[in-house]
């Protein structure tokens, strides 16, 4: 058996990145990633053969096989149960992996090499200060370093200007509202959005190339759709999108080091007592989601990034010791979307367009912070997307007409939803990210009755508390108050369920269940590097970036502390 110096559990947004960093200081990584590997020719029809084992070369990844898998089909990609992008195993003929809510909803994450990255909008701001300082036991000061390195490893650029975002900057201007000029963000107002996506290809306009060649050229092609994924670039390591399938895994199979195993489910954490060291981490249990095989996997550490889920859900089914914030203070950012329709003569006069063009650019390209209250973000969804999260996901009941009134919130359905699809062009969707407040009762515990092939499944309970509903009533009325300055003729609010998950954090938190180095205060040598430390949910910034830093952070203590 090969003998590892740290095992990582999960390739994702976190995973990834504290495996490079340990490849890179020369430490052997073992990466078990429960999903598919898309885009590695030992995989070459990753969703209807098991393939290989693993890869540990950089040499394996195949960007020709990535555009294979990419499509930009939305349900192809996007489906919740059959989709390429879904929280399942890599035969879509089998279904997805069970969760129970206890609340109406759905959690959107992504299961294989790049988690749940491969379908984020790549938006990577910095944590609001406010909500470190005072709140997490590192100061914000102390995550700088760390966060100037990944923006510089992915790297993180500020958005281009495309119709959508100029438009937006028109009407937060109007509304009263003021340029924020730095990443560390402590007063109100709105800017460009930080996101990891490379900067846009300079012959774009250049009539010489067609669509097709500028697709195998380095640089953004502002083609839109990056939701479904990004399937542009000459090689996989230069995808424009910097998901960390194409970003950090190449960087850490680079190293030599780092040996990623896909389609393998870790379902149990291995300990020991020690005599001086008490209970530690030394290895895991791990089943292949095709054959069924299971193995165990030793280590001198061990690192959870499974997400802000499963990690609980992890410790939860391994025995380990009793804590009492183990899976709790869950934090949502309780997101809803706000959506303005625009008058094509109008815009002319505002944008110098005809239409807003949500499908072209970067998916979000702006933003509005807001210390204390949350985050707006300026988007662009899909045709797909718009129908079912703009007007088809309404908790205020349904309506098949579109009423006189400027604003309305009913899930509207037949011939209004007809005519909203019709004016697709000229709409523009705020997504509010509301700041979470962190309670206890918000939770991911077992169900020891319900199970699958791999133990109890995951419980999620969630309810909005009256401060958090309170702050994102006060962020729908900023949002409309933006949209209506830009010259929205309608504003429909889409009045999401509390229980939408797309920012999951907070469930094990640093302070709580792990100390300041991320190491777990009852289990030596077990650290966790995944959303589900964050402390709070930041204040209403996409939590990537900080998983990120703190990841890089982490990866550096244990070297320092154990190696």
């Amino acid at each position: 058996m090969k003998n590892f110096n740290v095992i990582v559990v999960g390739a994702g947004g976190g995973g990834a990145v504290v495996a490079k960093e340990l490849g890179e200081l020369g430490l052997k990584v073992l990466v078990p990633e429960a999903g598919p590997w898309y885009g590695n020719s030992k995989w070459p029809c990753p969703n209807t053969d098991k393939g290989s084992n693993s890869s540990q070369h950089v040499d394996d990844l195949n960007v020709a096989l990535f555009k294979q898998s990419y499509t930009k089909l939305e349900n192809d990609m996007n489906d919740l149960i059959t989709g390429k992008l879904r929280w399942g195993p890599a035969n879509r003929e089998s279904p997805p992996w069970t969760r129970v809510f206890e609340q109406s909803g759905f959690v959107w994450q992504n299961s294989g090499v790049g988690g749940s990255t491969q379908h984020y909008l790549a938006n990577s701001p910095r944590a609001f200060p406010t909500m470190v300082d005072g709140e997490w036991p590192i100061s914000y000061r102390e995550l700088l370093p760390f966060y100037e390195k990944v923006e510089a490893e992915l790297p993180v650029e500020f958005a281009p200007v495309t119709a959508k975002e100029e438009l937006f900057y028109f009407g937060a201007k109007r509304a009263g509202w003021s340029l924020l000029s730095t990443l560390d963000v402590n007063s109100a107002g709105y800017r460009p959005q930080p996101n990891a996506i490379l900067p846009p290809n300079p012959n774009l306009t250049n009539p010489k190339y067609s669509t097709y060649e500028l697709s195998w050229m380095k640089g953004c092609t502002l083609a839109g759709h990056c939701i479904n994924g990004c399937p542009h670039g000459p090689s996989v390591d230069k995808i424009p999108k910097r998901s960390t399938n194409v970003s950090y895994t190449p960087l850490a199979l680079a190293t030599g080091n780092v040996e990623i195993m896909p389609n393998t489910f870790t379902y149990k954490i291995i300990t020991e007592n020690h005599p001086t060291e008490g209970i530690r981490a030394t290895g895991v249990k791990v089943r292949n989601t095709w054959t069924g095989t299971e193995q165990e996997f030793y280590a001198d550490c061990i690192v959870l990034a499974a997400g802000a889920i499963e990690t609980p859900r992890l410790w939860l089914n391994s025995n380990l010791p009793f804590n009492e914030w183990v899976g709790k203070g869950l934090s949502n950012h309780n997101m809803d979307l706000v959506t303005g329709i625009f008058n094509s003569k109008e815009l002319v006069s505002i944008i110098n367009s005809s239409n807003v063009g949500p499908n072209v650019g970067h998916t979000s390209g702006a933003r509005f912070d807001y210390p204390g209250l949350g985050s707006l973000l300026a988007m662009g969804l899909s045709p797909g997307l718009t129908a079912s999260f703009a007007y088809g996901l309404s908790k205020s009941g349904s309506s098949p007409y579109l009423h006189n009134q400027t604003f309305s919130k009913d899930r509207v359905i037949g011939k209004g939803l007809m005519e909203l699809m019709a004016n697709y062009q000229n709409t523009m969707n705020l997504l509010i990210v509301t700041h979470d407040e962190v309670v206890k009762s918000n939770k991911v515990s077992i169900t020891p009755t319900v199970k699958d092939e791999h133990g109890p499944v995951p419980a999620i309970s969630y309810i909005a508390t009256k401060k958090t509903l309170r702050r994102k009533k006060e962020m729908i009325k900023i949002a409309t108050d933006i949209l209506v300055s830009a010259g929205a003729k309608r504003v429909v609010h889409s009045d999401w369920p509390d229980g939408i998950m797309i920012h999951v954090m907070s469930t094990m938190r640093m302070g709580y269940v792990v100390d300041q180095n991320c190491e777990a205060f009852q289990v030596k040598r077990l650290f966790i590097a995944d959303n589900s430390v964050l402390v709070n949910g930041l204040g209403g910034p996409n939590p990537t970036l900080t998983t990120q830093a703190l990841a890089t952070r982490t990866a550096k203590i244990i070297n320092d502390k154990y190696f």
